[in-house]
């Protein structure tokens, strides 16, 4: 029985001694595997580093999608028991950029919708559709001849405006020229002394034109499987900085399988003459509160951010 016992136990152990070695010697092929495929991948980034740096064009985009639905029946522990409720947005990023030894012209288009619902079945005086929230438009254009590596004199024109409502009221077109400077490959700043803002819009009391200095700060770069986007612009008017205005826009997107992953955008705005149209049309005039004006109206950061799926294109 003993002999029987310890012919077991050796077995066991010579078994598990073998397995332990092909283990070892598995996680060993695959170390030196990896350090090929690093290699290789090395080789591959440097060649797609010169293929970039060639003159001609570069095209890209990427966006997000992100939503919910929802519906309850019944769901006595809500207020509201019976209702539907959901939420779609989705961002859009292209670019077209040409790009030679003398001049460039860079392009872009950035997007950002999004609706919301919330219907009370119980009652008819709610909304049963899909309501517009975030809406955002831009589209630049810039041109410039290179005066060095560095440097370029240039032309800009960008226009923002939103879609879904009020189309073009208000919407903004700049126009302006200067310099633009490119301290790294995928960092883009403008900046034009010489700049019109043509301020389109019903209410002219409020909108209003004028000229001032544009600044551009644009970084748009691909790092494996991450993409993001960040864009500045601000205009500052010379005539009243009751005109200027600003814009941050953030996108980013983490690619998980093929072409699909996940994104998250982002902005934040300031713009003076937004913010005393929107409480203007607030303002009760049989209230207590004063009439807003330039100098009492509440400037309030303006923000928003969608986070989803993303799909690289």
């Amino acid at each position: 029985m003993n002999r029987k016992l310890l012919l077991t136990a050796f077995l066991m152990l010579a078994i598990s001694f073998g397995f332990s070695q092909t283990k070892e010697e598995l996680q060993a092929q695959k170390a030196e595997k990896q350090a090929e495929a690093d290699k290789f991948q090395a080789e591959a980034n440097a060649l797609q580093a010169q293929i970039d740096a060639l003159p001609g064009w570069r095209v890209g985009a990427f966006g997000t999608i992100g939503g919910s639905l929802s519906n309850f029946n019944n769901w006595y522990a809500q207020g509201a028991p019976n209702n539907s409720s959901g939420n779609i947005g989705f961002t859009f990023n292209a670019f077209a950029n040409k790009i030679e030894d003398k001049y460039f012209w860079r392009n872009a288009l950035t997007t950002n919708l999004a609706w919301v619902k919330l219907d009370n079945k119980d009652i008819d005086t709610d909304s049963d559709d899909f309501e517009p929230t975030t809406d955002v438009f831009n589209l630049s254009s810039l041109y410039g001849r290179k005066l060095s590596e560095k440097w370029a004199v240039s032309g800009l024109m960008e226009y923002r405006t939103t879609l879904l409502n009020n189309f073009n009221d208000p919407g903004y077109l700049d126009v302006g020229v200067g310099a633009t400077w490119t301290p790294l490959d995928n960092l883009i700043v403008v900046i034009h002394p010489l700049n019109y803002n043509f301020v389109f819009a019903d209410n002219d009391a409020i909108f209003d034109s004028s000229m001032g200095a544009k600044i551009v700060a644009d970084y748009t770069r691909q790092i494996g499987a991450i993409a993001f986007k960040s864009n500045f612009s601000t205009f500052q008017s010379y005539k009243s900085s009751d005109l200027s205005n600003w814009t941050w826009t953030n996108s980013f997107s983490y690619t998980l399988w093929k072409m699909i992953g996940v994104g998250f955008d982002f902005g934040l705005r300031s713009n003076k003459q937004e913010a005393l149209n929107y409480a203007l049309g607030q303002f009760d005039p049989m209230g207590t509160a004063d009439e807003p004006t330039f100098d009492n109206v509440d400037n309030d950061l303006q923000t928003y951010y969608t986070i989803g799926l993303s799909y690289k294109f």
